[in-house]
């Protein structure tokens, strides 16, 4: 059974005001948020800020709840409630900063993913942003010990030569992140896919680090405080972990030291600086035509 944009999608953003230069921030739990690194970055960026809900996806088209549960809780007055899967889109204000941002922390969808990206596409156009980054982690051979690369591309020749970007060469099975990018393409809005490493001998632990390093990315880019500075006591507490982990392992010890010696190498490469890359991208949004948002020509 398929559904309209309009029957699946809820917005609350009539009587808001309207934004500076907004920005949509995505990432979804699911194939290319390993560790949960990309959404608990969100979370962190969320924390104690003063976000406005101003459109929310129904869950119900789009997953199949035997994988993805609903949870039961008792609310304040201990009555029991359902806490469904949830896609919702926040706003958050910086008067001090470049721009605002529209946020979507959420699950991938199981089904009618065409759909789904329609309706982030709506959001876009409803509340005029004017770029889609989207945010993802994935296992790579990267040293726990090191601040991890972040890795960014786009399918818009413009950014990829202002952001020293790499255009996506991958071909085969996809996620939803795939999906939305060709879909944004399609309506002609920018979008940036921005990847972290997360040590991939280290699967089972959590990655602040890797989460740090995203929201660190996206303060320098995007010109806005991501308070990134808030995990610090988190990588700390994991560094131990993490160490404790490889100790006392000759073999695992070894790989790691290789490790650090080819990141440590990689690292002399890196050219741009966050100034350099945040000047680039506000000339680009600034020649963006708000009613005629172009293509990725």
């Amino acid at each position: 059974m398929s559904f309209r944009v309009d029957e699946v999608l809820d917005t609350y953003w009539d009587d808001i005001a309207p934004l500076r230069n907004p920005v949509l921030l995505v990432a979804l739990r699911g194939l290319f948020d390993i560790g949960g690194v990309a959404t608990s970055a969100l979370d962190w960026m969320l924390k104690e800020r003063d976000a406005i809900t101003v459109a929310g996806i129904d869950p119900d088209p789009f997953f199949d709840f035997t994988q993805e549960r609903p949870e039961v809780y008792l609310d304040e007055d201990g009555e029991r409630c359902i806490r469904w899967p949830e896609n919702e889109f926040f706003i958050i204000r910086y008067p001090k900063g470049a721009r605002d941002l529209v946020v979507l922390n959420g699950s991938e969808p199981h089904f009618a993913w065409s759909t789904f990206a329609d309706c982030i596409v709506n959001v876009c156009q409803g509340l005029g942003c004017n770029l889609v980054v989207s945010l993802g982690a994935a296992a790579e051979q990267v040293p726990h010990t090191r601040v991890p690369f972040v890795v960014g591309s786009t399918t818009n020749n413009d950014l990829a030569q202002r952001l020293a970007l790499s255009k996506p060469q991958y071909q085969g099975p996809t996620g939803m992140a795939g999906v939305l990018l060709e879909t944004l393409d399609r309506a002609g809005i920018p979008s940036v896919s921005l990847r972290v490493g997360v040590p991939h001998y280290l699967m089972a632990a959590q990655h602040p680090k890797s989460a740090a390093a995203l929201l660190q990315h996206l303060q320098h880019v995007l010109g806005i405080p991501t308070d990134h500075t808030n995990l610090i006591e988190e990588i700390n507490r994991w560094q131990e972990l993490h160490n404790e982990a490889v100790e006392g392992d000759a073999q695992a010890t070894d790989y790691l030291h290789m490790l650090e010696t080819r990141h440590d190498q990689l690292m002399q490469d890196t050219i741009a600086t966050g100034d350099d890359l945040a000047a680039e991208l506000e000339e680009f949004l600034s020649q963006q035509d708000p009613d005629d948002q172009g293509s990725s020509d």
